[in-house]
């Protein structure tokens, strides 16, 4: 075994990987950009070393630089994590020659399985099933229309060298195929250095099951079963569970035997996943249906992996060390049992009822359920931030990862959308509350999977408001008079409690919820009783509330409703959170608001900070409503700005390149008149 390693990486799997490597006895040296200074993973590790700016290109992607690193610091092994260097065979062959081992795969095997076109004909050589598609080296534009028409539509386009859902693009109809290669050609570019796609023919009701894959550098290779990672967004996975419901013990076994076949083929050492899109041409209900086609082979470790942890009892970077260090299999696959179900859901900074746009800012309460790292039928949270750290653009938009373990696949959702419950996160998006609308949707609940099941489930699933005015109103109101009862003092002019020697106090409260206006009317009682009007409902409210660091924690009882809700409020903004879910409210000042007009059309603003990619009109177009008018990057992900119009563009107000701030305004529209 190792004394000590280098972690080229950084955030969730950076500190998952020194975790196993505290427990083993090795020590880690931690690499940071500037925007990562005083993140967890650089305090997880026993030393970490500089390496540039906080831009991927000036620092996780300068190789020469994390090499340099190792050596001046003693490491005998880099481990890559994943992104990043992970799959680069220049990286790991670097290694090799700097005398270093790289905690991987040899750089053949990913050389082999990294580029998606390659690896399709070795798999078809090696009898593996294939999706119908076009896996040239002719990238012609007109030719891989052409090739797109022969398939059929709908056509998935792909990065060869891609993955984790980047350059990839699904294309409905013929018309609609030049402008979808282009932009998955720019993504590909930019996330790879490699723009060349293949065009495979879009399965349709497709499930996406993986299969976990190691072997040694003695010529053993085993698989560790399977997870099913169908619910995605954008092509990018958002729950992940094992074993994969519905699969029977026969066709696990071929797909594991595939799996390990594929892996043996280009001689895999290290953990490794192999990827399948399995159609259900039965349904969702005859499993015994389904059938299954190779779709690539990520030669690194998963973000899902804690899933097939959870299920075996193992520790798969624990397991990464040994084999790296030369040591054999520590399991055979006669030896290897799964027990029970788990799950995972990936919180990310994001706007799922905004297109999930991005977020940035900073974690001003970060709280997380009751957890442990490893320990079947438990909650586990794997993450590289802590309270008060900042999202920022220019890494991944994951914050962390809740994973879940239980006898039954039934007894594990509950767990988790109990763990969602307790998780609090306020001063910027999350998917949070969306995770568990999903979790709680009739199509998850019931297994009835697919990798469209979140447009399919829209409706169910975005601008929910689980919470409901009235709560709301009456939480926010609460909270109000909680602070404003800490802050009396002895003089009884100071009390808050509404008492006069006659008639009755009443109070005005403006909110807005969920974009609407809403007034409250609050009445004072005499012996303290409180109505509480909000809009048609009239009803006494009554709560006991403490101020603490865990926010006000409101015992209310309002409409003949009683409920427990915990509060932050953030300048005019309420953070509300109970066993329903979370929303915000924000109180109005109405002579601060007084004579505020609606925003001035024609405005066109970035949904969030990021840089412009291109522009597609200049100044003087005229241009229909719902037009591209440019493309923005962040957090590895293109974004179009449509026109919200009929109009004409006035003036472009920044260059392709350009890093812009959430707001700011990129182009100037006349709108045209009726």
């Amino acid at each position: 075994m190792f004394s000590k390693i280098l972690i080229a990486n950084r955030g969730e799997i950076a500190c998952r990987v020194a975790a196993t490597a505290r427990r083993l006895g090795v020590r880690t040296v931690a690499v940071y950009s500037d925007a990562d200074a005083n993140a967890k993973h650089v305090a997880a590790c026993d030393e970490a070393v500089h390496i540039g700016g906080s831009a991927p290109k000036q620092s996780y992607l300068q190789w020469e630089r994390i090499i340099d690193a190792a050596r001046a610091t003693g490491a005998q092994a880099i481990h890559p994590g994943y992104g990043f260097l992970s799959e680069n065979e220049a990286f790991a062959d670097a290694c090799a020659k700097a005398g270093l081992v790289f905690i991987g795969p040899p750089s053949s095997a990913i050389q082999a399985m990294g580029l998606k076109a390659e690896s399709k004909r070795l798999m078809e050589q090696a009898g593996v099933p294939l999706v119908p598609g076009y896996h040239g080296e002719d990238q012609d534009p007109a030719l891989l229309q052409r090739e797109a028409d022969r398939i059929g539509y709908p056509v998935l386009i792909k990065a060869s060298a891609g993955g984790g859902g980047k350059g990839m693009r699904a294309v409905e109809k013929a018309e609609d195929f030049a402008a979808a290669l282009a932009s998955c050609k720019r993504e590909a570019i930019n996330s790879f250095g490699s723009d060349a796609v293949l065009v495979e023919k879009y399965v349709q009701r497709p499930r996406h099951i993986e299969i976990q894959v190691f072997g040694d550098t003695h010529g053993d290779c085993v698989y560790l079963f399977e997870r099913d990672c169908s619910v995605q967004r954008r092509h990018q996975k958002v729950l992940e569970e094992a074993p994969a419901p519905g699969m029977t013990p026969e066709l696990r076994q071929q797909m594991g035997e595939a799996a390990v076949a594929a892996a043996k083929a280009v001689n895999y050492v290290g953990a490794g996943t192999v990827e399948f899109i399995v159609e259900q041409p039965g349904g969702y209900d005859h499993p015994e249906q389904m059938r299954f086609y190779f779709m690539e082979m990520n030669t690194r470790l998963q973000v899902e992996h804690p899933v097939t942890e959870a299920i075996t009892g193992l520790d798969l970077v624990e397991w990464q060390l040994r084999v790296a260090s030369g040591e054999k299999l520590p399991l055979q696959q006669h030896e290897l049992r799964m027990q029970g179900h788990a799950i995972e859901a990936r919180i990310c900074a994001e706007n799922p009822d905004n297109n999930f746009l991005p977020a940035t800012g900073r974690l001003d309460v970060y709280r997380k359920p009751a957890h442990v790292a490893f320990e079947r039928g438990a909650i586990r949270f794997d993450d590289g931030v802590r309270e008060g750290d900042v999202i920022s653009p220019f890494y991944d938009s994951m914050v962390a990862k809740l994973i879940v373990h239980g006898a039954t696949r039934a007894e594990a959702l509950a767990r988790l959308d109990a763990a969602l419950a307790q998780t609090r996160i306020v001063g910027l998006a999350t998917n949070v509350q969306f995770l568990r609308h999903v979790v709680r949707s009739g199509a998850f609940s019931s297994a009835r999977l697919d990798t469209a099941l979140i447009p399919r489930e829209a409706e169910a699933l975005f601008n929910q408001d689980p919470v409901g005015r009235t709560l709301a109103v009456a939480a926010a109101v609460a909270q109000t008079l909680v602070h404003e009862k800490a802050g009396e003092g002895a003089d009884p002019f100071s009390r808050t409690d509404g008492w006069r020697p006659f008639g009755l106090t009443q109070r005005r409260f403006d909110f807005e919820y969920q974009g609407d206006a809403l007034t409250a009317q609050l009445t004072y009682g005499h012996g303290g009783a409180l109505q509480l009007a909000v809009g048609d409902a009239d009803a006494v409210l009554s709560f006991q509330a403490q101020p603490a660091d865990s926010g006000t924690v409101v015992d209310l009882q309002y409409n003949g409703q009683r409920q427990t809700v915990q509060c932050w409020q953030l300048g005019e903004s309420v953070h509300l959170f109970c066993d329903r879910g979370a929303t915000v409210i924000t109180e109005l000042d109405a002579l601060a608001h007084a004579g505020e007009t609606a925003a001035e059309g024609g405005r066109l603003t970035a949904p969030m900070p990021g840089k412009v990619v291109s522009f597609a009109v200049k100044a003087g177009d005229t241009v229909r409503k719902g037009q591209p008018l440019a493309v923005m990057e962040a957090m590895k992900m293109e974004h179009t700005i449509a026109a919200p119009a009929d109009g004409t563009v006035a003036e472009l107000l920044f260059a392709p390149g350009d890093q812009v701030a959430e707001g700011a305004e990129l182009l100037k529209l006349a709108v045209a008149t009726a």
